[in-house]
Formats: structure tokens, C-alpha cells, sequence
């Protein structure tokens, strides 16, 4: 396949080989190769540059229903062997775990894997990086209201991963990743507001403008200035769409296969209900073409599908890997995700909430006064109860038109309740691994002065 890396030695084999000749019954490992270079600017001068160059090796081991993970990045032959050792004497000295197991092989993802365009051949050399930087820099300064920067930056790097297990599983794929953006700060009387934007892709030449980035970091910053708080009150707020996954990422955690497992989430008994209202779908794609979040496969060789995890309003499904599977007595779903060490959680891939029918200056007007929230920060969730509350700043809305800027407010409810009051917007963009169209939502409490 066209995503596959350059062909590499048999190390990891020989690496499992050993584990298994050591004493280990079944084992697993996984190799990260990155090469990565950045560039930051401020007031037009070179600030700083990185280049980060890496190749490490995970390893997995089992014997019996125990289990240990070790990690290096030294390749070397001497430390693969103490590596190897060190992680079968872990796995006998280690507690029993009744659901410590590699994937059933019924379940593992098959070659040749789909072709999903995760790499850019093209690689930027550090003064086109530099360039970039500056162009969307100068870009945010000339906005009109910009009093100073707090840098452009620019970068790029490539990655390889690959996954082997003793039971057959080899798979392997590479992307790349190529984000640009700038942030200033925007004066006036004395009042100071930051602003910013910043894109990340898979491919360069998808990537916006460095001056339309620029000035859309400008245009944010100054927009906010002459920010006040608002009064206490109940209001109907729309999360902006840039924003609106903060609202619906307490969702993610609470059909999280482990927490329902630990019986640690608020949604422990809500398999078959609605959680959204019915028009509203959460869409789970691991085979968006270039897609921040895409995958031939999970990172335990499982094979993945696009799903409905809400499908019309009602959870359809955990988000599971093959542990949390065993201990509910299901079937993963594709959904295990891991570093070099340490067993496997679970994430999504590319997930997006279906858009509805108004804009955004179509909900306001539904809402005719209201919040309209641009960012967010400190969120806080309950995650037995579900309550939820975080601080944010945005714009005060009236008769469907913004007024003013506000900040120093914070915004609080029970998420299950005020999920299945949101009205989505049409202003799905699909901007990173996880993208939501702005969400309104009435009768929010706001705490303001």
C-alpha cells in the first residue's frame, strides 16, 4: 500500500522471537520511527528551531494471564537483550490479570490494508518553514488593533508505525503532519486581549494561506477586545463549532469500555437510550481520506469500520479494546490505543457530530440573546453524576446580532440534560480528529459579576 514505510530489518521480529525463547508464552511489539523539524518567529526574527529525530521500540510480553511492557530507544543488540529479559522477569513477578490477552485473531485487520493518503512525500526544508512563519506573523501584526505578537511557528515532521505480534498480526503504516498558525495580543485603552489560529494537515498543500491564517489570528484578537463580564443569569449559550467538542468530549470518556468496566461513568447503564437529541448522529470514520485520525487498524492489530457510536440520539456502543472487551463479555470494536509502553486505553479516530439545517448567525437568531462562547478552559466534569461546568469568553448576543465581547464567565449543567437540548448548526468543518458544528444550547446557567 502507498501509506506502508520503506521496508525495515526483521529487528522487531527477531525481538519477539527472543521474547518467546525467554519464556514468554505470547507477546507483542511496536516501533516508532520520527523525524520532525519546527520553526518558531517572533517580530520577524528567527526565535527558535527544533529537529527532533527518533526510532524506539516497544515491547509486550505475557505468560499465563500476566503481563509487562517495556520500552527503549536505544536499538542496540546488548540493550535489546537486557530489554527482552527484563521484560519476561516483570511479566512472572506481576498480578494476574484475568483479561491479559493480544486480540483474538478472528478479530485482527488483514493485508493489503486500505489506502487512506496519510504521507506527503514532500518534506519542507527549515528556511520555507521559517518563511511561512513570518508571512502569517506580518500577516496577524498588520491587522489594524494588533499591538504585538506572540510568535508565528511553523512545522512539519513524519512518522512510521508499526505493529507485530506472535500470533501473525504485522501491519504498518506512515503519515505526516504539517501545521502553520501565529498568535497576537490586540490593545486598546489599555485593555489587552490575545487572539490566534493555527492549522495542522496531513498534506502541504492542503494547508490554508499563511496570510489568511494570519489575519484570521488578527481578526480574533481584536475582535475580543473591550471584553466585560455579564450578569448571573440563565441563558441560552452557543458553543462556537471551533469549541463545541469540549462540550462533547465528556461523552467519549463515559462509553469509554474501562470506565464502564470500573462502573466509573455516568452513562454506565445508558447502552440503548438517548443521550442527543434524535436528529443527531456521532460519526466515527477511521478511513478519511487524510484524516488527522485515520488508521488501517487499531494498535492492536484490530480491524476497524466506520461506526454510529450515537446513532439518531441513542448510544449504539462501548468504545473498547480487547481487555475491556474480555471483561464485558463483548467484542472490541476497534478501538485500542497505545504508546510504546504501558497496556492499551482506548480513542477514537476521525469522530464528527452530523450538522443541522441553521448557521451560526442562524442559531443566534433562534436564540435572539444568548452567549456566544469561543473558548473554553478548565473544564470540570463529575464523571459519576455527569456535572459539568468551565470557565469561558465570547461575545453577548442581542436580537440575534453581537454586541460586545465578554470574558470571566463560567457556564454549568448536568451534560446529560443539556446534551438533549442542543441544537446542532451547519457549520461542520472538519479542522482536526475531532470536529463538532457550533452546538446551541437554551436555559444554560451562566455565573457571571
Amino acid at each position: 500500500m502507498a501509506d506502508s514505510p520503506a521496508p525495515t530489518t526483521d529487528l522487531i521480529h527477531d525481538v519477539l522471537a527472543a521474547a518467546l525463547r525467554a519464556g514468554a508464552d505470547a507477546a507483542e511489539a511496536v516501533t516508532a520511527e520520527r523525524t520532525s523539524l519546527s520553526v518558531g518567529v517572533r517580530d520577524g526574527a528567527l526565535e527558535d528551531v527544533e529537529r527532533e529525530e527518533s526510532h524506539d521500540l516497544g515491547l509486550r510480553v505475557f505468560i499465563g494471564r500476566r503481563q509487562a511492557t517495556v520500552s527503549t530507544s536505544d536499538l542496540s543488540a546488548p540493550t535489546r537483550a537486557r530489554l527482552i529479559e527484563r521484560a519476561v522477569a516483570m511479566a512472572r513477578l506481576a498480578p494476574e490479570d484475568p483479561y491479559a490477552t493480544l486480540a483474538p485473531e478472528e478479530r485482527l485487520s488483514r493485508a493489503p490494508f486500505r489506502e487512506l493518503d496519510l504521507y506527503d512525500d514532500g518534506f519542507p526544508e527549515p528556511k520555507a518553514l521559517e518563511a511561512a512563519a513570518r508571512d502569517c506573523e506580518a500577516a496577524a501584526l498588520g491587522v489594524e488593533g494588533v499591538a504585538r505578537s506572540e510568535g508565528g511557528h511553523a512545522s512539519a515532521s513524519r512518522s512510521a508505525w508499526r505493529l507485530v505480534t506472535s500470533h501473525g498480526f504485522d501491519g504498518q503504516y506512515r503519515g505526516t503532519a504539517f501545521s502553520l498558525g501565529a498568535g497576537v495580543i490586540a490593545e486598546k485603552d489599555g485593555a489587552m486581549e490575545r487572539g490566534g489560529e493555527h492549522r495542522t494537515l496531513r498534506h502541504l498543500s492542503d494547508m490554508p494561506s499563511a496570510e489568511s491564517l494570519g489575519l484570521e489570528a488578527g481578526r480574533r484578537a481584536v475582535a475580543r477586545v473591550g471584553a466585560r463580564k455579564i450578569a448571573s443569569q440563565t441563558l441560552p449559550v452557543i458553543f462556537e463549532n471551533r469549541v463545541a467538542t469540549q462540550v462533547l468530549s465528556p461523552l467519549l470518556g463515559a462509553i469509554s469500555g474501562p470506565s464502564i468496566a470500573r462502573g466509573t461513568s455516568f452513562l454506565k447503564d445508558a447502552m440503548g437510550e438517548a443521550v442527543l437529541p434524535a436528529p443527531l448522529s456521532l460519526i466515527d470514520d477511521p478511513f478519511r481520506m487524510r484524516g488527522l485520525g485515520s488508521t488501517p487498524f487499531d494498535d492492536e492489530g484490530v480491524q476497524v469500520v466506520e461506526r454510529a457510536l450515537v446513532d439518531r440520539g441513542v448510544i449504539t456502543t462501548w468504545l473498547m479494546n480487547t481487555a475491556a472487551a474480555a471483561q464485558l463479555g463483548l467484542a472490541s470494536t476497534g478501538h485500542a490505543s497505545r504508546g510504546l509502553a504501558g497496556p492499551s486505553g482506548v480513542s477514537t479516530h476521525n469522530l464528527h457530530l452530523t450538522p443541522g439545517e441553521l448557521d451560526l448567525p442562524g442559531l443566534m437568531g433562534q436564540a435572539s440573546t444568548g452567549l456566544l462562547v469561543t473558548s473554553m478552559f478548565g473544564p470540570s466534569l463529575n464523571p459519576n453524576t455527569g456535572d459539568w461546568s468551565a470557565g469561558v469568553s465570547g461575545f453577548f448576543f442581542e436580537g440575534g446580532q453581537i454586541t460586545h465581547p465578554v470574558s470571566e464567565v463560567t457556564v454549568a449543567g448536568n451534560l446529560r440534560a443539556l446534551w438533549m437540548r442542543m441544537v446542532a448548526g451547519s457549520d461542520l468543518e472538519f479542522r482536526s480528529s475531532f470536529n463538532s458544528p457550533s452546538l446551541l444550547i437554551d436555559g444554560v446557567a451562566v455565573a457571571g459579576k
